[in-house]
């Protein structure tokens, strides 16, 4: 897949993620990676953006019985942000289907 169709989309599969609850690193790349074809640290870099434009909080938790993990959720605003940005995906994507399916195009 073209890489530039993943890096548009990725941060808003990220939130979508996190929008049904609170995942670690690891588990948000291992998710995507079964779904889209994505090298391996590639989760990391968007989850620090996100982190530093305020979307997500981490917590550490040692529920697993191992080492702490270090856990994302979203902030409210992150929440805001995900319904945007999601809307404005599914706008895009409307319309790059109805170009699409067009058989004939006539300005």
């Amino acid at each position: 897949m073209n890489t530039q169709y993943k890096k548009g989309v990725l941060e808003l599969c990220v939130l979508s993620l996190l929008n049904r609850g609170d995942r670690y690193g690891y588990d948000v790349s291992e998710f995507l990676s079964k779904r889209i074809d994505i090298a391996d640290g590639t989760v990391y870099p968007i989850l620090r953006k996100l982190k530093s434009e305020g979307l997500v909080t981490t917590y550490l938790s040692e529920e697993s019985g191992g080492p702490p993990r270090k856990y994302y959720t979203m902030t409210s605003l992150g929440r805001d942000e995900y319904q945007k940005a999601k809307a404005e995906w599914q706008t895009f994507v409307a319309a790059v289907n109805d170009i699409l399916a067009e058989e004939d195009f006539n300005e």
